[in-house]
């Protein structure tokens, strides 16, 4: 573990950039990170800082420490550590299908069901080797900007899988219908941006990609596709290819029950842009995908594909538990949902995290979840009287913590057996994740850190501006010597000079600041430059 601690790196959160070094060699750090806090625009807001040393607790640095910041997307590193301690690294999702009904020369009659036990990914990222792809922009973020980005991988890939092996078990048709069950937990709100609905059923986060491309030049028709492909939704599409000095300009609507229009326009020679619909029904949408690839794999299934799922005809639960089963899905081991979650930041994953813990000790609801969850990060040694949370993504009015208890989840994370898959987890500075294009390819501290950020920002209504809530960041780092650190940083409370685009390039701004602190750190063992000796007089 001491070989690990001193090859810590760091890492941004979502939508950060980090300055270039401007720390200077040789001057004493306090000023140098003073320098920064008194940065003019965010001179008025509220600073928390804490640096340790990891190895022995002691403080390098604090500022602010014991007082309560919201953590924005930082809340991620509480959540996935309650998680990983509670599930293991190891934790394997599993999905079955059971049926209702005997079969009968290849004919099921009855039901089909497929059980849905919160499987956040349900094969949609797998790659080789059961490695699970990511892309530094996610699908899930797409809505605001036009960076959005998709894995090249099949978004369907357990529902297929598991079609397969129903046609495997001999059954050819289904009298029936097809239900999806999932009750195993209570469906709520996720609490940061993305696809909003939080339940047991996820299949391609729950949306629908929209991925448009410029026809070669200016009046044709772009070409617009839908991933993945199903009727269960339907869509008005009109995107047209512009000069390529025309900026561009999408917007996707829903008009309707399972019904949404996409509108705009893309410059000729633009790269290909991610939009998503989110579907209001994510059982009632795994349904028809299952029917869809059942049909696809050879099996006749009566029942209609768009319907609705009729969740009144299921059994009880007791009684689901008894059917006997036909088909199953095991997913990769949970160190690969924490990857995706921290790297990439992704809120639909990180709200379910408290619900799952809930189920794993048979409940069900997001209030058991989190009391829960606070019962683990106590055995972790988190003084929870100091912290606060109404989600596990970040963006509840009730997050809150201290750069001290921040500091503590980290360093008791880096003690524990499961650690290097919490480590794994978080971006690399300017190489991957939310941090991979943070700072330049000459920046000093690029690949010294991993950490995870959070960017949290409201609107103003009195005056149309914005006001930074958050700009977090918290991890582990590495001096120029090789000394390990463990920091929290949060910055709150500051107005913005910005609305609309400009936010994003505002909150950006205040990305730099703290990877400017992260810079001043690094180089904070650096030998001191002496004073210079006292002139000497003549006789």
């Amino acid at each position: 573990m001491a070989a690990r601690l001193l090859r810590w790196s760091l890492i941004l959160g979502l939508g950060c950039g980090l300055a270039t070094a401007k720390a200077k060699a040789g001057e004493p750090l306090e000023p140098r990170v003073e320098e920064v806090l008194k940065t003019k625009g965010f001179e008025g807001g509220h600073w928390g800082i804490l640096v340790v040393d990891g190895t022995t607790g002691k403080t390098v640095y604090e500022h602010n420490a014991d007082q309560m910041f919201c953590p924005a997307s930082v809340t991620k590193l509480f959540s996935t550590a309650a998680a990983l301690s509670d599930l293991g690294a190891d934790f394997r999702f599993q999905t079955p299908v059971v049926r209702r009904g005997e079969v009968k020369d290849g004919v099921l009659q009855g039901d089909l069901i497929l059980v849905t036990r919160g499987d956040p990914c349900m094969g949609g990222r797998t790659g080789p080797e059961g490695k699970f792809l990511f892309r530094d922009n996610d699908h899930t973020y797409s809505g605001g900007h036009f960076d959005g980005e998709i894995v090249s991988a099949d978004p369907l890939a357990a529902l297929d899988h598991l079609a397969r092996a129903v046609q495997a078990a001999g059954i050819k048709a289904i009298t029936g219908d097809v239900l999806v069950d999932e009750r195993f937990f209570e469906s709520t709100s996720s609490t940061g941006s993305g696809p909003s609905r939080v339940g047991p059923t996820v299949i391609n986060d729950n949306v629908i990609d929209i991925v448009v491309t410029p026809a070669g030049s200016a009046g044709e028709p772009a070409e617009v596709r839908l991933i993945p492909e199903t009727a269960f939704a339907s869509a008005d599409l009109q995107v047209e290819t512009v000069e390529s000095s025309q900026p561009p300009r999408l917007t996707v609507r829903s008009v309707g029950p399972r019904q949404f229009s996409v509108r705009g326009q893309l410059p000729a020679g633009h790269k290909p842009v991610v939009k998503i619909y989110e579907v209001e029904e994510p059982a009632a949408f795994a349904r028809t995908l299952f029917i869809e690839r059942l049909r696809g794999r050879g099996v006749q299934v009566a029942a209609a594909a768009i319907g609705e799922n009729h969740a009144e005809n299921l059994p009880a639960t007791t009684d689901v538990a008894k059917l006997p089963k036909v088909a199953e899905y095991t997913s990769p081991p949970f160190r690969e949902y924490l990857r995706v979650i921290l790297k990439v930041s992704h809120n639909l994953h990180a709200s379910t995290l408290p619900l799952l813990l809930a189920a794993h000790h048979g409940e069900k609801t997001l209030a058991e979840g989190l009391r829960r969850e606070g019962e683990l990060l106590k055995k972790l040694g988190v003084p929870i009287e100091t912290i606060s949370f109404g989600g596990g993504a970040g963006g509840h009015r009730a997050d809150l913590v201290t750069p001290r208890a921040t500091v503590a989840l980290l360093r008791a994370m880096a003690a524990r057996p499961d650690f290097p898959a919490y480590d794994a987890a978080l971006p690399v500075l300017g190489r991957d994740g939310t941090l991979a294009k943070a700072v330049s390819a000459e920046s000093p501290a690029r690949g010294h850190a991993r950490a995870k950020t959070g960017t949290f920002w409201l609107e103003n209504g009195l005056t149309g501006q914005s006001v930074l809530t958050s700009k977090a960041l918290a991890g582990y780092m590495e001096t120029t010597t090789g000394r390990p650190l463990v920091f929290a940083f949060f910055l709150n409370e500051v107005p913005l000079d910005a609305k609309g685009a400009q936010v994003t390039e505002a909150t950006a701004k205040a990305g730099r600041l703290l990877g400017s602190l992260c810079e001043v750190f690094y180089r904070s063992d650096e030998p001191k430059t002496p004073p210079p000796a006292p002139a000497v007089s003549g006789p």
